[in-house]
């Protein structure tokens, strides 16, 4: 199934700003995180200090611009959190180490314990911001469990509502957002602590 979007105020810009060589793919169907990779599942041009290509999010991490513009809600030592580009819900943030590590069981003690800090107060955050009925969390370890970018961990924090538009994924392929990726950005950010 793929999925529409009802809004696409900013994806002009964001799609842009890759390239013709990076362009960005959703990752949709059933079980996909909604993430985003290239055709290939890292972006052409840039390398990790061992020469390989960087994915999606290792580039994000990498790229020196300000949080805002990566789209970056919370940085640690060792772990960020960013916004996903297609979003299920407005809000919908995943938590990620900064290195590249495929599998739970690759993170370091120090990695694991900040990522699990790291998700706490991104919940905190969540209801502070959105005020929702219940929360997602979701790990997609592997292609087959439904990982987008399945090289790199991460774990989704996705608000929800009683009564949301859930439906017209399954009857529509779509999803309907009620807010563009900045202001979610600031309401999130604000209330990271």
């Amino acid at each position: 199934m793929s999925f529409d979007h009802l809004w696409a105020g900013w994806r002009a810009s964001y799609i842009g700003s890759f390239g013709t060589d990076t362009m960005p793919i959703p990752a949709t169907g059933p079980g996909s995180d909604g993430a985003t990779a290239t055709s290939t599942g890292v972006l052409n041009g840039a390398s990790s200090s061992e020469g390989e290509p960087l994915c999606v999010f290792c580039e994000i991490v990498a790229s020196p611009g300000p949080d805002e513009e990566r789209m970056i809600v919370w940085s640690g030592e060792a772990v960020v959190a960013v916004l996903n580009a297609y979003p299920y819900a407005s809000g919908h943030v995943m938590v990620m180490p900064r290195r590249h590590a495929r599998e739970l069981e690759d993170l370091n003690a120090a990695e694991a314990a900040e990522l699990w800090q790291a998700v706490h107060a991104g919940v905190a955050a969540m209801k502070s911001a959105y005020h929702p009925d219940g929360i997602n969390l979701g790990v997609n370890l592997g292609r087959a469990a439904g990982a987008g970018i399945p090289a790199h961990l991460h774990v989704h924090i996705v608000p929800r509502w009683l009564g949301d538009t859930n439906f017209m994924t399954s009857v529509a392929g779509a999803r309907v957002l009620p807010e563009p990726l900045p202001v979610s950005w600031q309401r999130l950010q604000a209330e990271w602590h």
